[in-house]
């Protein structure tokens, strides 16, 4: 199953912050896969309560820099996974990046976005010119309406809006490469005190619409393609953040 998902996600090109793939071991046999946003004690609860085999997430574990111990938090997740027989697989940057499957091609899906072009490390940037030019409060109202929470608005720019960029996640600080492709306003997760004089002096709008908010949708059409390769069963679980 992994060794599919590799292949789906070309893994292999990706140098990542974290290993890629199956982080944790459970049972051999997986008839019902949970995907989750992150690999928190309370998805792991929920996976098991729900009778799941295998928990696939975005963020999971042993990231570039961490302490190793398991020990406090990280030796409880750990814990549950082992006593609950679960398998955890996680795809960071991978899922980011996917054309179709990944958080950017499927953030665009639910904001009515077409793919015109891609930059960046790994092209985990995308970017599309509107059929119909926006407003600043018309993309800031079309976040709101489809992530059902009010996104941070900074910067200025001059309507319309005809070009428009985003990498979900921790992508701040791709705003300038969004601008070197014409962008004037540029959609990610969170955001830096940094980001808003950036926006101000360059004439642009930046977006923070939630770092969880934004990348919910990747592992959902992820498991949902695995499940229907495998014939499996699989359940989305939202353990619910403000970041």
């Amino acid at each position: 199953m992994t060794g599919f998902l590799d292949q789906v996600l070309e893994s292999a090109r990706f140098t990542d912050y974290c290993p890629n793939g199956l982080q944790v071991e459970g049972r051999a046999r997986i008839a019902k896969v949970v995907s989750g946003v992150t690999a928190s004690a309370a998805l792991i609860r929920a996976a098991a309560a729900a009778g799941a085999d295998a928990v696939l997430v975005h963020h999971g574990y042993f990231w570039r820099g961490e302490d190793p111990r398991l020990l406090g938090t990280r030796r409880e997740r750990i814990r549950l996974l082992i006593e609950n027989d679960l398998n955890l697989i996680a795809y960071h940057l991978p899922l980011d990046a996917h054309p179709t499957l990944g958080n950017n091609a499927q953030l665009a899906n639910v904001l009515g976005l077409t793919v015109d072009g891609r930059f960046g490390r790994d092209l985990l940037g995308f970017w599309c010119d509107p059929v119909k030019p926006l407003s600043a409060a018309g993309l800031g109202g079309l976040l709101k309406r489809r992530l059902g929470r009010t996104p941070m608005v900074v910067g200025a720019c001059a309507d319309p809006i005809t070009r428009i960029a985003w990498c979900t996640g921790a992508a701040q600080d791709m705003i300038e490469q969004a601008v070197a492709v014409g962008a004037q306003a540029f959609i990610s997760g969170e955001i830096s005190e940094r980001i808003t004089h950036y926006a101000r002096e360059a004439g642009v709008i930046y977006l923070a619409a939630g770092h969880h908010a934004t990348e919910r949708f990747g592992v959902q059409a992820l498991g949902a393609h695995l499940a229907a390769e495998f014939g499996i069963e699989h359940e989305f679980i939202d353990d619910p953040n403000p970041v």
